[in-house]
Order: C-alpha cells, then structure tokens, then sequence
C-alpha cells in the first residue's frame, strides 16, 4: 500500500525538485563565469543591457561604429519614433507571450506553459530610444569594435536569412516594433539565454548559462542613479 503512496508523492514533488535544481544550478553558474580574463581592448563604444528583473535586452547605437541599424531595423516601423533617438534596444523572446502580453496583468497560465513548451516561434522586440532612457534598469557594456562586431552580427543571425520582417500591427508603445525571428523559446533557451549567448560570443565576461536576468548583468556595472 505504502508504495503507490511514495510513487505518488515522488510524482507530486518532482516539479519543485527540478525547479529547485534548476535555480541552484543558474546560480552556481554565475561564480564560474564565461571569459573571466577577456583580452585587453580599447573598449569605447558605449553600449548597455536593460533588464526590468525578469528579462533583458541588448542595446547598443543606433548609428556608428561601421553599422547603421536603422537600415535593417527602419524607424518607420514603429508609430513615432523620437527622431533623436541614439540607441536601440533588442530582446527575444517567444512569439505568443510577447506578443500579447505587454504587461503581467495580461500574463495567464495557458501562454506561460506554451512558452516553456516551446511550441510557439520566436520574435525580436526592438525599441528605439534617446540616450536619457537609458538612466533607468541599465548595466554599462562598454565594448570594443570587434565585440560591437560580433553582438551586430549575432542579432543579424537571429533573423531568418538575416532579414528584418516585421510582425505587423502590434507594438507595445509608439516606439517600438516587432520582428520574426530564429529558434524556439523553452526553459533552456530563455529570452536571457539568448542575451547572454550573444554576450559571450563578444567575449564579454557573463555566466556560462543565463536563464535568468541576474545571471546576464551579474559582472555588469549597473548605471548609478
């Protein structure tokens, strides 16, 4: 009799075994750290990671450095974009709850497990902003130009054949839009596992797993306010 009853309660607590697990590991990760000793560099390009506590986004200039994202990414997309805008933001996520969920008031069970499911494509957010909006949820990520290189081309290679098409009809303010993008969102692929694999392709120093947004901006100055 006691054996179904222990089966039962194996099964009951198996979900917070894994998520205890799951937890513990991406916080372990964060002490053994990805490009610890990153090779010397003039790294003078002013560039940042928003994170709002739960998930990232890289930002970097708008104008510059050899790229002009406003050619793959063009303001006319968004409502109004400011026309002294200097950076852009760029996150991904799953398809579905980004989507339609704009804020967590709209979050519900149903689109939180079909994200963690990964059936669903994904997309990139992408935001336009002034230099001033970058004062608030900022981690500085001063790059080199050969890092500034490989994040451009890391985002460039999350848009299928490297092409931006817009998702239209949806945005979450007059500055902002949507894109189609590559692969799946899922527990191991997180939008913060995406940042943080673009990060250390850069070579920037950052856990070796992010499913979290600590684990991105842990070895990151954030902006004083």
């Amino acid at each position: 009799m006691w054996r179904p009853l222990l089966w039962f309660a194996l099964v009951l607590l198996a979900p917070f075994v894994i998520a205890l697990v799951y937890v513990a590991v991406a916080g372990a990760l964060m002490f053994w750290p990805a490009n610890a000793s990153p090779p010397a560099e003039d790294r003078n390009i002013e560039a940042w990671v928003l994170s709002n506590g739960v998930h990232t986004d890289i930002v970097l200039p708008l104008r510059g450095h050899g790229t002009d994202w406003s050619q793959l990414f063009p303001p006319a997309d968004a409502r109004a974009v400011p026309p002294d805008a200097d950076y852009i933001a760029i996150g991904w996520g799953d398809r579905d709850f980004y989507l339609y969920t704009p804020t967590w008031a709209d979050l519900t069970v149903k689109r939180a497990l079909g994200a963690l499911a990964g059936i669903h494509r994904s997309v990139l957010h992408v935001t336009w902003l002034r230099r001033a909006e970058l004062e608030k949820q900022a981690h500085r990520l001063p790059l080199s130009q050969r890092q500034h290189d490989l994040l451009r081309d890391y985002v460039r290679a999350s848009l299928p054949q490297g092409r931006a098409t817009l998702v239209a009809g949806v945005r979450y303010g007059p500055n902002d839009a949507f894109y189609e993008a590559e692969g799946r969102y899922s527990m191991i692929e997180t939008c913060n596992n995406w940042t943080g694999r673009g990060l250390r392709q850069a070579g920037v120093t950052v856990s070796r797993w992010t499913p979290f947004d600590f684990n991105v901006v842990r070895h990151l100055q954030p902006v004083q306010r």
